[in-house]
């Protein structure tokens, strides 16, 4: 099985200028409850299928199986997903420890002013140093759950994050 380790963060101050690459990313969900999730992604010119399961570990891990697909399968899929996509574009950072790759999402739509960063760890206790733009932790909060936020965008709830410490 594979299991991806993840963290993820709110964005505070500029990113994009530190990127090596972004790409415009819309998915789909095909499938989505109980904390798991059957998505189609069309990332540039090329389409994705990923199924997740559970979060454990307090949102940091999650079973998680992606496999490459024909574009024009992932563009009539997207028709069949359930309502709202999700709209963003990716960049790609290398972090301050020269050994991780930040995947910054720039969300737009109903989701428009929310900024995410995730950086992939090897372990659930592996070390990483987080660039300075990286804001508060929110691996976890199922409110930034991309399966979340297409049926409760960040336009609705962004008033209540502002209060947050």
């Amino acid at each position: 099985m594979h299991y991806e380790i993840e963290r993820k963060f709110l964005v505070r101050g500029e990113f994009k200028h530190l990127a090596y690459e972004s790409t415009r990313i819309a998915q789909g969900y095909i499938a989505s409850g109980n904390g798991r999730t059957v998505r189609v992604r069309i990332r540039g010119d090329k389409g994705y299928l990923t199924i997740k399961g559970p979060s454990l570990l307090g949102g940091l891990t999650r079973y998680e199986w992606e496999q490459e697909i024909p574009l024009q399968d992932a563009r009539d899929m997207m028709r069949i997903c359930e309502p709202g996509i999700i709209d963003k574009t990716r960049y790609l950072i290398q972090g301050p420890d020269g050994r991780h790759t930040w995947e910054v999402d720039e969300f737009y739509g109903d989701n428009e002013g929310l900024v995410l960063a995730e950086v992939e760890l090897e372990s659930e206790n592996a070390p990483y140093e987080k660039p300075d733009f990286i804001g508060r932790e929110v691996t976890g909060d199922r409110r930034f759950y991309n399966s979340h936020m297409r049926k409760y965008p960040f336009r609705l709830w962004k008033d209540d994050i502002a209060k947050e410490p």
